[in-house]
């Protein structure tokens, strides 16, 4: 029989840690969790998934209006990149800014290092690449992205982590994919591959890590380059797809980060046409198109493979098609209201969240049945990350 001292001690402890819970709020995990940048507001909205309701907002976040986030590898903290040059460390947990940085001037996104410990934030101005500490947001390295005559910077695009300890950009305005080799963040190993097209506007990994694509907005074409077999050089795929035809005014750049890959198939949105593009994985080639409402911004596949859901520029950016990936045809056309601009799975696919800009609400959608299952406030809402995309390579 434990004594009166005994007692008194656990009782202490109990309301100790009851207390600490209460301060820290909710205790759960993070699994199911994600944000929702709420654009005008330099707010994001920490969400849950389960029960698709919002948990509370974090603010102070500066330019939002186009953001992107990575996620450290416990999902606790996210790393929020603003237009104006802000990295943010948020912790999800305690709904909270941890720390801020204006690290640029203007900024395009960023990546988290293969073991969660580097932060490299892709820069419009000055043109480069800064690489943080991921506990500390100090600065570890500086990337100036130099071309021509060695003092004119590039705008960086199209950045992604990559196997080995990597991160691999584009240069929009030299034509130029660099990989860099941060093993030793104090010394940055740069490869660097020139003349691979003009104007690469955005970038993305496959899956696996092993395929770099750049898509090319100066000409048509997209722009391969392996990183198993870095010396055989940029290879050119996709060159001239839209021959013969006159491109449509651009009125949105289209997102490749959100591509789709469904087995040996990938679907990617087409610049300056209303259609999808599918590529054979096996050898790169076009083996098909598919007409679609309007100009594709995002073309992303449900973690299964068999959907692929695309949204569209302006004007048709009301729209939200389903295309099947068995038959390659649009089975349905959803009108979820003005300014879509982004959709994000969850892991196992079951729901996808869209954000509708213009009508300051998410909307969640059952994508068995193709019907809206909820609907969350939110004041101009962009990018929804969902914290699975800390386990995935270049996202």
């Amino acid at each position: 029989m434990r004594g009166t001292g005994t007692l008194i001690r656990d009782f202490v402890l109990a309301a100790t840690l009851v207390g600490l819970s209460a301060c820290a709020g909710q205790v759960r995990g993070t699994g199911d969790l994600g944000l929702v940048i709420e654009r005008a507001a330099g707010r994001v909205q920490v969400v849950e998934t389960t029960g698709r309701t919002a948990l509370g907002a974090i603010s102070g976040l500066g330019d939002l209006s186009h953001a992107s986030v990575v996620y450290s590898r416990d999902e606790r903290h996210a790393f929020v990149f603003g237009r104006d040059g802000g990295l943010s460390k948020v912790d999800l947990l305690s709904e909270r800014l941890v720390k801020r940085v204006v690290q640029a001037g203007n900024s395009i996104g960023g990546a988290i290092s293969q073991d969660g410990t580097l932060v490299a934030v892709s820069n419009y101005q000055p043109g480069g690449v800064r690489i943080f500490d991921a506990r500390t947001l100090d600065l570890v390295a500086d990337i100036p992205a130099v071309y021509g005559d060695g003092t004119t910077r590039s705008k960086v695009v199209g950045l992604v982590d990559a196997p080995g300890q990597r991160f691999v950009f584009s240069l929009f305005d030299a034509g130029e994919i660099w990989v860099v080799d941060l093993s030793d963040p104090s010394a940055p190993a740069i490869r660097r591959f020139r003349d691979i097209g003009r104007q690469p506007y955005d970038g993305l990994i496959t899956p696996d890590g092993r395929y770099y694509l750049a898509g090319l907005f100066g000409e048509d074409g997209v722009a391969l380059l392996d990183l198993w077999n870095l010396d055989a050089g940029v290879r050119r795929i996709l060159d001239g797809y839209g021959r013969g035809e006159e491109p449509l005014p651009v009125y949105k750049m289209p997102h490749l980060e959100g591509w789709a890959a469904a087995g040996d198939q990938l679907f990617l949105p087409a610049v300056g046409r209303h259609e999808v593009l599918v590529i054979d994985r096996r050898d790169w080639r076009e083996v098909g198109r598919i007409a679609v409402a309007g100009q594709p911004v995002f073309v992303e596949a449900r973690p299964d493979g068999r959907q692929v859901w695309v949204n569209f520029a302006h004007p048709d950016n009301d729209v939200v098609q389903v295309i099947d990936v068995a038959t390659r045809q649009v089975v349905r056309t959803l009108h979820p209201g003005k300014g879509v601009m982004h959709l994000e799975f969850t892991p196992r696919g079951e729901q996808v969240w869209l954000s509708l800009r213009d009508e300051n609400r998410v909307e969640v959608y059952d994508t068995r049945t193709l019907q809206r299952i909820a609907t969350l406030p939110a004041d101009k809402p962009s990018g929804i990350f969902l914290t699975a995309r800390a386990h995935r390579i270049g996202l």
